[in-house]
């Protein structure tokens, strides 16, 4: 897809990834619609990049529904939603309360099930559009420090994929954004503990501005996956032809971060 002249919704706008890339799709010539639930953020970001915002909470069905509407009557058929709103969830594991695993689900894989409930009868009919999600390498990989985190951005992927299959033939697009370590407000929660930090940083950081740079290459060539992080790809192929090396080696990793820290 070549953004110029696209109609764009991008969801999560107001920092980080999201307003990096609202931002490049503007200057590639897309009318970008900034959706966050910070409304003042997303407006004062929206004013800078020269974009609409919306503000809208995608914890809930009736807000993507209202956002997607409201765009909808701005700037007609919407071409490609980007679903990138998400949240890091609480760490730990099978301990964390049901209400807070429930608050992390809706938001990273909820919102994308809502979002393509909402598109699909229009874009079906048209015959063409074209759904980005951010999930994360922790949906390839994992997260060792969060389950929440980690089992949220697998049902991510997983969906994104499941789409990609079932819509693709009917001219639907679909990638899966899946970074590792980028300099965002929520890489600054996730560094908080130094286990969950220890994979993220041996990826290496990227800013969000390079993570865009990324994201336009990979919806030029309509990749399925896009992954700003090459050594992702690696892990992912250790990981499926040898899933007990694989496993081996992420908890020498965990406990190398246990000894280091104290913990």
């Amino acid at each position: 897809m070549e953004l110029a002249g696209k109609h764009v919704v991008v969801t999560g706008a107001a920092s980080g990834i999201g307003r990096a890339c609202a931002a490049r799709f503007v200057a590639e010539g897309a009318h970008v619609v900034a959706a966050d639930r910070d409304e003042a953020r997303v407006q004062a970001a929206a004013e800078e990049m020269g974009a609409l915002a919306v503000a809208a909470d995608v914890s809930r069905e009736s807000e993507i529904t209202a956002l997607i509407a409201t765009a909808q009557d701005h700037h007609g058929p919407i071409d490609l939603f980007f679903s990138n709103a998400g949240v890091a969830g609480p760490g730990g594991g099978p301990e964390v309360p049901d209400a807070e695993l429930q608050a992390t689900w809706e938001i990273n894989v909820m919102a994308h099930v809502w979002a393509a409930r909402a598109l699909l009868p229009s874009w079906l009919e048209r015959g063409e559009g074209y759904l980005l999600s951010t999930a994360s390498a922790a949906g390839l990989l994992t997260q060792v420090s969060a389950l929440a985190y980690s089992v949220t951005k697998h049902a991510a992927v997983a969906l994104a994929e499941w789409l990609s299959i079932t819509y693709g033939d009917a001219g639907i697009k679909v990638s899966c954004l899946c970074p590792q370590g980028v300099r965002t407000p929520m890489l600054d929660v996730a560094l908080e503990d130094p286990i969950g930090a220890a994979p993220l940083l041996a990826g290496g950081l990227m800013e969000p501005d390079e993570v865009a740079a990324v994201v336009v290459e990979g919806l030029r060539d309509e990749r399925f996956l896009i992954l700003p992080h090459a050594v992702v790809a690696d892990h992912m192929a250790l990981k499926g032809a040898q899933p007990e090396r694989w496993l081996r080696g992420m908890r020498r990793l965990v406990r190398q971060a246990r000894e280091a820290s104290g913990s």
